[in-house]
């Protein structure tokens, strides 16, 4: 005989008492807390976020934090966590429930994989615990394939806590979006203070790495950024160490002690992120993906920091050409990794082909010198994806991080050869907060915006990127704070930036039922390439 199905009622009781008695033994402080209330109390004091959506299934994350920057503070006991995902706002209809063991092992982080649900369709979800309940969260379904016609997102980078307010994610999160791209630099690793203070100095140990991700992520504007839309969610280095190259550290180190480092800093990543990857085992974790977002656009989230060659030169920023700068073996993305890369890139057939990325794409030489660290250090690497996007890749789109400076270019085949034609579009989006030398910011954009195929440059303000595509055309803007120092700064749009698809595709006009593409985004208007800088117009 099969086994009974007990009602979802009945099931619900009996894993909330099982969580209420694991919190009595705890002693843990579980107060009840419900969207919109403000600060989450009780355990749920990082909020909730969810990312890595399917057409079937999305992740939804939270961690137990008695507190945020002490992550021994809370009693190494595993509690059973309760979550539920509703079909409407008002949390009436239930369309998936269950329980999730939060153990000390992974600080007490919940990954729940949510299946069975239906494409291209929001959900709203919380976690329970005792008798404490998270913040409810907001996500969403990616379409069916074929079945989106228009999809609306936004990215970001560099916050670093101590350079600013997270003013941005506060009105990131009111934005009209279906998903977010997080481009790296989540966290800071080093000490400090300026406009606000680090919890520690430099940090190295596993404890250090979940204390900094408690601090960043105990930040209310970052919360509710989190908890209104899906992210899709990369690295950088300083979610290691400044600079970082594969297995080269920053700091003279021997190589063993930097991968114990950097072993803390992938796992302490993947506890804190709303990804659908496996645990990390020691200093490696694959987080290069890719996801379809219903045939509109296929989209290519990368690593360029774990396998790429150490920077040339003996240089980690700006340098004059050497020999070694040349080696056409040195590569960005590792071998494995770009192979991977260029034939998902020949294969595909979306409109629009969106590759997240760390660092600037693009060529920037700046007076005869090179940065290393960016792909201009690795450019035999950049010319082989270069030289595919030639082959014929429809209309890519590069969106890039890192820079702490916002910026649009064209992406030629030989910047040196004007008569090469256009094959794409590079976005770098400012940062959250993290500044621009400002000693050096009016020699950069002069330099910069010399550049032919360099059609916006903005190292001044902060702010982050919101991003319209459907089959016809792509639109950015770029927002920006009046004062990252401003925990209230207001924000305003401060270009806008058009381009026509090259070919275009209908959807089909069947799709299945749930399946068409019921985004929030709005389509952008039709019309010629152009840059249009704009009023201010606060939003949020």
């Amino acid at each position: 005989m099969g086994a009974m199905q007990m009602p979802l009622a009945r099931r619900t009781f009996l894993v909330g008492a099982a969580a209420a008695a694991a919190a009595v033994r705890l002693g843990l402080p579980f107060g009840t807390t419900r969207a919109g209330a403000g600060a989450p109390s009780g355990p749920f004091t990082l909020g909730v976020a969810s990312g890595d959506p399917l057409t079937d299934r999305v992740m939804i994350w939270t961690r137990l934090a008695v507190d945020p920057i002490d992550v021994g503070a809370t009693p190494p006991e595993t509690v059973d966590v309760e979550w539920t995902v509703y079909a409407d706002e008002g949390l009436t209809e239930v369309v998936a429930a269950g329980t999730s063991a939060a153990e000390a092992e992974f600080a007490h982080s919940v990954h729940v994989d949510v299946t069975g649900l239906d494409s291209a369709t929001w959900y709203w979800y919380q976690f329970r615990a005792g008798s404490a309940e998270s913040p409810v969260g907001r996500t969403r379904t990616a379409p069916a394939a074929g079945c989106a016609d228009s999809v609306r997102f936004g990215f970001a980078s560099c916050q670093s806590f101590t350079a600013g307010y997270y003013a941005a994610h506060r009105h990131m999160a009111n934005e009209n979006l279906d998903l977010v791209f997080w481009l790296g630099d989540y966290i800071y690793e080093g000490g400090g203070s300026g406009v606000r203070a680090h919890n520690s100095g430099e940090i190295m140990t596993l404890s250090d790495y979940r204390n900094r991700y408690g601090l960043y992520k105990s930040d209310p504007n970052l919360q509710a950024s989190h908890a209104q839309f899906p992210w899709f969610v990369i690295w950088d280095d300083h979610e290691v160490e400044n600079n970082y190259a594969g297995e080269h550290p920053e700091l003279s180190v021997p190589s063993e002690a930097f991968l114990l480092r950097r072993a803390a800093a992938y796992r302490a990543w993947w506890e804190h992120q709303p990804v659908r990857l496996p645990v990390p085992e020691g200093p490696d974790l694959t987080i290069y993906r890719s996801f379809d977002w219903g045939g509109l656009a296929s989209l290519y989230l990368l690593d360029g920091r774990q396998y790429r060659n150490n920077q040339a030169c003996g240089v980690e920023d700006l340098s004059a050409p050497c020999p070694e700068w040349e080696d056409p073996t040195r590569s960005m993305l590792g071998e494995e990794q770009e192979a991977w890369l260029i034939g998902a890139l020949r294969a595909s057939t979306s409109p629009w082909n969106v590759v997240a990325n760390q660092t600037v794409f693009s060529p920037l030489p700046l007076a005869g010198l090179w940065n290393m660290d960016q792909w201009d250090g690795y450019q035999p690497s950049r010319q082989r994806i270069l030289d595919v996007f030639a082959e014929g890749v429809p209309n890519p789109i590069v969106i890039t991080g890192d820079i702490h400076a916002a910026g649009i270019a064209d992406i030629t085949q030989d910047t040196t050869d004007p008569t090469k034609p256009r094959l794409g579009t590079e976005l770098v989006g400012t940062s959250i907060s993290s500044t621009f030398p400002v000693d050096l910011v009016d020699l950069a954009e002069g330099l910069i915006a010399d550049l032919p195929y360099i059609r916006y440059v903005n190292a001044r303000q902060r702010g982050y990127s919101v991003v319209d595509l459907n089959r016809q055309r792509m639109q950015a803007e770029y927002r920006v704070l009046d004062d990252v120092t401003d925990p209230n700064s207001q924000v305003a749009t401060a270009t806008v930036y058009s381009v026509d698809a090259v070919g275009t595709a209908t959807a089909p006009e069947t799709c299945p039922v749930g399946s068409d593409d019921q985004g929030q985004g709005q389509a952008p208007s039709t019309g010629d390439r152009s840059t249009q800088p704009v009023s201010p117009q606060f939003t949020g």
